[in-house]
């Protein structure tokens, strides 16, 4: 299955991508195949989303998909049938901080 991926410009620059990337992703479409999929492509990317050790979202980066903020969801659980389908993308957005 074709999952579509949108990075921050930040992460996109490192993986030398543009763009949505597309990726190939075996089994359930849930954020840790994504990601674990995502890293295998791109090994540059590894430890950039998630902690080397514990495979934990990284700080100021949130996960979106369908308008909805699936930061807090756990790893394993389904994503939206629209990006498992392919037409809408999982998106990496860097989270905003400051006052």
């Amino acid at each position: 299955m074709t999952i579509r991926v949108e990075l921050p410009a930040h992460l996109r620059t490192l993986a030398r991508v543009g763009g949505e990337v597309p990726i190939e992703v075996d089994g359930p479409i849930t954020q840790r195949s994504v990601l674990d999929a995502l890293e295998s492509a791109y090994p540059v990317l590894r430890g950039t989303i998630r902690d080397h050790g514990t495979l934990k979202r990284r700080a100021f980066l949130r996960y979106f998909a369908c308008e909805q903020d699936l930061s807090h969801e756990p790893p394993d659980a389904p994503l939206p049938e629209a990006v498992a389908r392919g037409t809408e993308p999982f998106l990496v957005i860097g989270a905003l901080a400051g006052g």
